[in-house]
């Protein structure tokens, strides 16, 4: 399997991290290697994306390709070009 450019794009508000942008490319060949590659070439995110017990933030989701990853049976998925991540930040209250 060979890494392929995936858009991933992000809530205004952690723009920060990745210097200024909204929408970044990493490569990968699943869709965890998106994460991992995400999170390497953007350190700053993995604290503003998971716990300290490295799970989701809870008003976070992601989507692959408009999917919510939480129905996915794994995260192990081979992905390909055209393929996109969205960070989706989830509003609560009342």
């Amino acid at each position: 399997m060979a890494k392929v450019p995936i858009e991933v794009t992000l809530p205004g508000i952690l723009a920060s991290c990745v210097g200024g942008e909204r929408t970044v490319v990493v490569e990968a060949e699943t869709l965890s290697g998106i994460i991992d590659a995400l999170l390497v070439a953007y350190p700053l995110l993995r604290v503003h994306l998971f716990s300290d017990k490295g799970e989701l933030r809870e008003h976070l989701m992601f989507l692959y390709n408009d999917q919510s990853t939480d129905w996915l049976e794994s995260m192990d998925l081979p992905v390909r070009e055209g393929d996109r991540l969205t960070v989706f930040q989830l509003v609560s209250g009342g």
